[in-house]
Parts: structure tokens; sequence; C-alpha cells
């Protein structure tokens, strides 16, 4: 996300103090060149200068010692130190960046709200939470600039960082689930200040994409999370790898521990550590996770663990599911394994070698289950030639990872007492992550992260079917937002009916109808003909 350019001239400075700090009041703005100030029950919030109305609020949210617990802050400070609301918090550190770019000081938030509000208001909040794998991402990524999605829905906006690969998940002495511990924290943080800015806290929606949408997977797994949100909305959560088991993180923890040199136990070795040396181990552990143990995947080696205590549930059809009540929102894109398949296939696949793939990955009775199927079988051209079996391992990789996973997580989550409305997005905006891949930036294509700028209506240059879907997203937000419902009153959008316990259709974002279940029916994936991830290696 490029940072706004403002001019800061702190001139005519005008606030007006004499209500108690405790009291929700509006904004006050010191001048026309000046961000509006707002009067918290922990300290004066400074914005930025309103554009459509709405100012951003960059604040740090809470503090952390190295692999310890986040403290929630008890006074507004702005991020690393700043003076300047205009100037972006730090990213958390991630091997992908400078140094100068990222800081330990890291678990700040961009808030984005009215800079003029009346009296007694309460506007519905929506929390949004990064994707990256967990080893990288920030509140500043490309596309989230919350403004767009602030105005147009009338909502207060949050985008929040947290800490990220071995800093979040691999403390020496093994404790862990660090990442998720600071998200909870975000979230106490905006119960304590939302009121000051006419935001409800009993309307709070948590939403992230990918891994963000994991952290809020492990957010519905811990009850002591569960009355600060009242929804969610989960975009392309990779839900097939499931949360790793304790068993799994204590190898991943044992190498991650002799990459630093320090057993658990040597406090001053540990101490001494310093930042490189603590990437340098977590981006060895990111490499490695998959060897060390499978289910640790390429993907997401370092991420939440059912610890027990804190995640005290799998959250899956491998284990009792709890009962819940929260409505929620999930939703993939029509093509999630575009990257992964061809960013690293990059020359078209011939049906033999798809085969061998499918074989080596899956194991034979199952790869023979997935040949079988219609949907995975490459079509032979005349002359004998077989088609680029890149498509069918695309599909394979969507539905395996993505799409099939998500549909079992709706039908659990409705049979044990949550609304479920699932939706698949036929229409994109290509994100920047998924430029140099030329599959896509092909018609029709959406690829994994494609639905990002989309929901904060942040695409460049839209065209006419990427604006009608943005206005159809935040409208069908809005009403979510506001009543766990994502048809709007008197809308002229399709009826998006929820999730039932047996074979349903997805909801089309982007496109008339609805998505046929296909191989996510309830005989195929999750079941003995293709086990899911978290079924094979049982965590």
């Amino acid at each position: 996300m490029v940072p706004f350019a403002f001019i800061f001239a702190p001139l005519l400075i005008a606030v007006v103090v004499s209500a108690s700090p405790h009291q929700s009041r509006p904004h006050s703005s010191r001048s026309i060149l000046c961000g509006p100030l707002v009067v918290t029950p922990i300290g004066i919030a400074e914005g930025t200068i309103p554009i459509n109305g709405i100012s951003q609020f960059p604040v740090k949210y809470a503090s952390a010692q190295r692999w310890q617990n986040p403290v929630v802050m008890g006074l507004w400070e702005l991020p690393n130190g700043s003076l300047n609301p205009s100037t972006p918090p730090k990213s958390c550190p991630q091997n992908s960046l400078n140094p100068s770019q990222y800081s330990e000081d890291c678990l700040s938030m961009l808030l984005y709200a009215p800079s003029a509000i009346a009296q007694n208001t309460k506007l519905p909040v929506f929390l949004w939470i990064h994707g990256g794998s967990f080893i990288s991402g920030s509140a500043t990524a490309p596309g989230l600039n919350g403004t767009p999605l602030a105005y147009a829905t009338d909502t207060i906006v949050a985008v929040v960082q947290y800490r990220l690969g071995a800093l979040a998940f691999n403390s020496p002495d093994g404790r862990t689930n660090f990442a998720v511990q600071d998200i909870i924290a975000s979230l106490k943080f905006l119960h304590t200040v939302l009121p000051s800015f006419g935001g409800d806290v009993s309307k709070i929606t948590v939403a992230g994409q990918s891994s963000g949408a994991n952290l809020i997977r492990a957010l519905l797994a811990t009850p002591s999370a569960a009355p600060l949100f009242q929804s969610a909305i989960l975009h392309s959560d990779p839900m097939d790898y499931g949360f790793l088991s304790p068993t799994v993180q204590s190898k991943l923890q044992q190498y991650f521990n002799e990459q630093i040199n320090c057993s658990a136990g040597d406090a001053s070795c540990i101490n001494s550590l310093t930042l490189s040396a603590v990437l340098s181990a977590s981006n060895a552990l990111y490499n490695n996770g998959m060897n060390i143990d499978p289910s640790a995947t390429w993907e997401e080696p370092m991420r939440p663990v059912h610890d027990g205590v804190l995640i005290t549930s799998t959250l899956d059809s491998s284990s009792p599911f709890p009962h819940v009540s929260k409505p929620i929102i999930l939703s993939t894109v029509v093509d999630e394994a575009g990257p992964a398949i061809y960013g690293s296939i990059t020359s078209p696949l011939d049906a033999s070698t798809y085969e061998e793939i499918v074989d080596s990955s899956f194991g034979e009775s199952c790869a023979s289950n997935l040949l079988a199927y219609p949907g995975y079988q490459v079509p032979t051209l005349s002359g004998g030639q077989t088609a680029d079996a890149r498509i069918q391992l695309q599909q394979m990789g969507t539905d395996q990872v993505w799409r099939c996973p998500t549909w079992t997580f709706a039908r659990s989550w409705t049979q044990n007492g949550g609304s479920a409305f699932v939706a698949q997005y036929t229409v994109g905006a290509t994100y920047p992550d998924n430029e140099n891949i030329p599959f896509c930036s092909e018609a029709g294509v959406v690829c994994h992260e494609d639905d990002i700028e989309i929901v904060f209506g942040t695409v460049p240059n839209p065209t006419s079917a990427q604006s009608s879907l943005i206005s159809e997203v935040q409208a069908r937000y809005k009403s979510f937002l506001l009543t766990g419902n994502p048809n709007p009153s008197g809308a002229v959008f399709p009826l998006w009916s929820p999730a039932t316990t047996g074979n349903f259709s997805a909801q089309y974002l982007g496109s008339p109808g609805t998505a046929a279940v296909g191989a996510c029916n309830t005989q195929f994936w999750g079941t003995t003909n293709v086990p899911y991830d978290y079924q094979v290696y049982g965590i």
C-alpha cells in the first residue's frame, strides 16, 4: 500500500479537552491542514487529513518482549516512536525486507474511521488480518488502504499486523502461538478505544486472507477470544493443513534450537541472540519444515498449534467439533493454486508426468481415485497429444488445499449450531505478487490473493466487472457486519443462501449463479477416498 502523502502543518492547534477522557465524543479538528484529534480513555489519537471523510489513525496496540506474551497498551502511542500520524508503522521482522523496514516493536494497527461523527453513533467494525504464510506481510501491504472500504460501508476498518515466523511460534523453551495472542491483544485494545471513534464493540467482525484467515480459524478455536468479536470472514484459508500438533511442533522446535545453537534453558545464549540470527534460523525452519515432518507443509511450517490450552479444538473433522454460534463467511477464488502450480512449472505438463506427480504426492491408492475423477483427467487432443496437464493439477491443488476443506468446514460449522455463507470469486484483480505469473493475468483467471483489492475497493483502474463486484461485496459485507447476513435489505443481488449439512452450492461473486459442488461432495475429498492432510497425518 502506498502511504498517503499528507501535509503536516501543526498550525492553529485547537483541541477541546474539557470532556472526560472516558466519554465517547466526536472528533475535533485542529485546522484544515491538520488531521483530526480524538480523545480516548488512554490518550489523544491524532489522525491524518481526511479523504472522503475518512482519516487514518496509526497506533501501537500492544508491546511485547521477544518470545513473550503481548501487553495491551495503556496509552495511545504512535508506532515506532513516530511523531507524525502519516508515517506508516514498520513491519514485523521478515526476511523479505530490508532491516530498515521492520522492527521487533511492530504490534501496530492502522485504524480508518470517519473524521466527523454524530454523538452516540455506533458503527460496526471490520478488523483485517493480513496473509503471507506467517512469514511476511504487514498492515501496509499492497491494497490494504482501508479508506475506500470504510467510506463505502460506513464502518470503522482496522488493519492489524502481528509477529511472524519463529518470533511468532517458536520460543526456544517451547512456548508458541504468540501471533494468536497478538490478535487477541489487538481486539482487547479495540474494545477500549472504539467507543471514542463511534465504534460498536458488540459488532466487531474479524476478516483475513490466507494465513490471516488461518489465524481467524485459530481464534474460533480459542474460547477466551469468543467474547471479543461477533462474526468472521475467512478468505482462502488453507484448511487442508490443519493446526500443528504439539508433537510436530516439538520436532520443529528442536530443529530451530539447533539452528540458533541454544538449548531451551540457556537464558544467556537466548538473550544474546541477534535478530539477524533469529531470522536466519526462522528461514531455515521455513525451508526445511516439510523435511522434518510432512505435516508441516512447504507453505506454513510455522502456524497455530493445537496446544489444548489456548487453542482447545482442532476445529476440523478429525476430532469432535464443538458447539458454535457465530455467523461466518467462507470464500475461495477459482484458481487458488495458480501461483503455486504455474509459478513453479513454467512449461506445459504432459499427462504421464502429471500422473507421476499425483502418485508421488498422494500415494497409489488415493492417486488412483483422483485420476479416475472426470474433473482431474487430462483430455487427449487430436493426433494423440494431451492437453497441458497444469490445468488439472491446478484444479486439484485448489480443491485439495482450499475449496473442498472449506466446504467440509462449512458443513461442520452448520451442523454444530452456526451459520456459514460460502462463496467463490470468479472475478478478481491481479495482486502484485502474481503479476509475474502469466497464468494469473489471463482472462477469467482469479489466483490466490486476487480478491484482496476487490474487498478493499483499491483496484487500480477497475473494469466495469471489477467495479460491479466491489460494490456488491462491500454492500454484502456491510449487511453481514450489521446483521450476520450478507443479503442487504432491498438489494438487487441474488439471494445468498447459507450452507447446509449436505452437498450445497456456493455463491458466485463476480458472475451469475452458484458453484456446483463437484469434487467437494461429501463422498470424495475428506473421506477414505481422498483424505485431507490433517487426516492423513493425524494432527
